[in-house]
């Protein structure tokens, strides 16, 4: 199979599609803390957004948006679920963090949940490494932090 990949804003149709995806999936997952999880999840101000596409269909979604003024933060991962286990997830990252090299950030920085697996897979197999819970993940059980040199 062959991909492609788009670099756009959070203005995207596509990329405001498969959050919607994502936001449902999401809340199965999260149940009662899907309200607090979801106050960050905010799509309006993110400049910065990867689409892999297969064709004319985006099917994944990723996006960083400024932590630090030397991190990216990484938000809204997403692949739709019949195009998972190819690849795709990891090469998004990458994309993402090749756009913030660009940029010149040092690192990325990003929060998952630790009821995902493959989320926190993906993550250790990308060179991220567990962070003490940062901003307002600070406290909350369910929140694991990573960062990554990049």
């Amino acid at each position: 199979m062959t991909f492609s990949i788009k670099r756009t804003t959070s203005n995207n149709p596509d990329f405001i599609k498969l959050v919607k995806q994502l936001d449902t999936e999401l809340s199965k997952i999260n149940g009662d803390e899907d309200a607090f999880y979801a106050q960050f999840n905010k799509i309006d101000k993110i400049n910065h957004v990867v689409l892999v596409y297969d064709g004319d269909n985006a099917f994944a979604c990723g996006a960083i948006k400024e932590f630090l003024p030397e991190a990216m933060e990484v938000k809204r991962m997403y692949t739709q679920p019949n195009f998972r286990g190819k690849g795709v997830a990891s090469m998004l990252l990458q994309a993402l963090e090749k756009w913030a090299k660009e940029m010149n950030y040092k690192k990325c920085v990003l929060e998952t949940s630790k009821r995902q697996p493959d989320a926190l897979a993906l993550y250790r197999k990308n060179g991220y490494e567990v962070t003490p819970n940062y901003g307002q993940y600070i406290g909350i059980a369910n929140s694991i932090c990573f960062e990554k040199t990049i």
